[in-house]
């Protein structure tokens, strides 16, 4: 572990090229060890709340506290290099964008998470277009809960 003033920078991550990093600074902002260890936290753990980010960014530096992560999350978002989803309860969990567009398949009986892709809702998204004057579905945000196939056989 690092020292609390010492904050190593992880390996550029594996987000699509240096985009984020021109937007980051297009807005003002500073590129920050700290930014790129919360990236490389979601990066590694696929999907994650705040706390399990500050958990693994933690393992890599104990000079980032928890609002640090909380307000990087935030910014990422808005900066579209990751999304949130409401998946098990009101927390947000955070993934990259990097892979491909997916929504969230929770089984409300064991609590199991699947990933689906986007493809597979779109004639849904422009069924709601069509009907509801325009509606542009935000797949990234979409949770659909039902019963996973091990337990449908319960």
């Amino acid at each position: 572990m690092a020292d609390a003033g010492d904050v190593p920078v992880p390996a550029p991550a594996a987000h699509g090229a240096a985009g984020w990093k021109a937007d980051l600074r297009a807005r003002g902002y500073r590129l920050t060890p700290q930014r790129e260890l919360v990236l490389a936290a979601v990066e590694a753990l696929g999907h994650a709340t705040p706390e399990q980010v500050y958990a693994e960014v933690r393992r890599q530096s104990e000079a980032v506290n928890l609002s640090t992560v909380y307000r990087t999350l935030e910014l990422l978002d808005e900066l579209g290099v990751i999304r949130h989803a409401h998946i098990e309860s009101r927390t947000p969990t955070y993934h990259s964008t990097s892979g491909h567009e997916h929504f969230h398949l929770v089984c409300h009986r064991c609590g199991r998470v699947l990933t689906a892709s986007a493809d597979d809702v779109t004639a849904f998204a422009a069924l709601l277009a069509e009907r509801y004057d325009g509606f542009a579905l935000d797949v990234g945000h979409l949770t659909v809960f039902g019963t996973c196939p091990d337990c449908a056989d319960i």
